[in-house]
């Protein structure tokens, strides 16, 4: 039980030769970039890593210039000041990223949270992509008493630094983390239980997990999201136990103009779990929204 390294634990990090560090909004950054063609954001949930795009990242690069980072505190990439892990800030600490790479994504995906801090980012200004892609995307918070609870729950836990080591103990019981992996609706595969079995292990990982959810205010995005003008792909899982599909007809409502594409027997991982049919659906809208896809796959 120890924090990562990249020298020591990177060894069989998936398409690791896709791997870069970066520094930027002043922290150091693991990326991956791989591809050639329009360039392609994907945008990890709490919790998660690069690795949840191993199977998805791939196929895109065929026909995109794709790109995807470690959130700050995740996988490999520094951690910030718990106050920076709210979503104004990391929309914002994204944003430093890409001017730092020099990219501006045409399309952009994001896995859950990953798809609010996109959301955040086209209504801040930071990036003008033809399309948004969310992806069982965390856009509402949690109802009623539990939403009053959660966060100040969560808040107290990040206020003791031995949680984060209690959580990451408990993850040395691989059954731990495979009922972790179930209780989000998906099946994955044994090699994708060991990733995240190596991420929870880790202190830091899991205490920007914490800080995550304990700054977490979706209210000001809801507020906001009427004011959004890109076209918006909003991909429900019907087994997804993490965040309702139902989710995605909340969202259209506010954004009339989005698109919602049904995945039935999927979970809240969908992604990992058949990554061709994902990419089929992101291909097949980002040629229909945007000029420079549909020149580059002839679609």
């Amino acid at each position: 039980m120890s924090d990562l390294v990249w020298s020591r634990d990177g060894g069989d990090w998936p398409n690791r030769q896709a791997s870069a560090f970066v520094e930027a909004a002043g922290i150091r950054w693991h990326v991956q970039r791989m591809g050639q063609g329009p360039p392609l954001l994907l945008l990890h949930g709490t919790g998660a890593a690069t690795h949840s795009w191993r199977g998805l990242m791939p196929i895109l690069a065929q026909q995109f210039t794709v790109v995807a980072p470690d959130l700050p505190g995740h996988g490999f990439t520094q951690p910030l000041l718990a106050h920076r892990l709210s979503l104004p800030a990391m929309a914002s600490d994204v944003g430093g990223l890409l001017r730092a790479l020099d990219v501006k994504p045409e399309i952009a995906v994001g896995h859950s949270a990953g798809a609010a801090i996109l959301a955040r980012m086209c209504l801040d200004g930071k990036i003008a992509p033809q399309l948004l892609v969310s992806l069982n995307g965390a856009f509402m918070p949690f109802g009623g008493v539990a939403n009053q609870l959660i966060s100040p729950l969560t808040q107290l836990l990040v206020m003791n630094p031995l949680v984060p080591r209690l959580f990451a103990w408990q993850a040395s019981n691989p059954a731990a983390v495979e009922r972790l992996i179930a209780n989000t609706g998906s099946t994955v595969d044994a090699a994708g239980i060991a990733l995240y079995r190596k991420l929870v292990r880790s202190p830091a990982h899991v205490a920007a997990a914490l800080q995550m959810m304990a700054n977490w205010r979706l209210q000001p995005l809801l507020h906001d999201l009427p004011r959004l003008t890109t076209n918006l792909l909003l991909v429900a899982a019907g087994n997804d136990r993490s965040i309702s599909p139902d989710v995605a007809r909340q969202v259209r409502e506010i954004c009339p103009q989005a698109a919602i594409e049904h995945l039935p027997g999927l979970g809240h991982l969908a992604h990992e779990e058949q990554p061709s049919r994902i990419a089929d659906l992101i291909t097949t809208y980002a040629a229909r929204t945007s000029p420079a896809v549909s020149r580059s796959t002839g679609l």
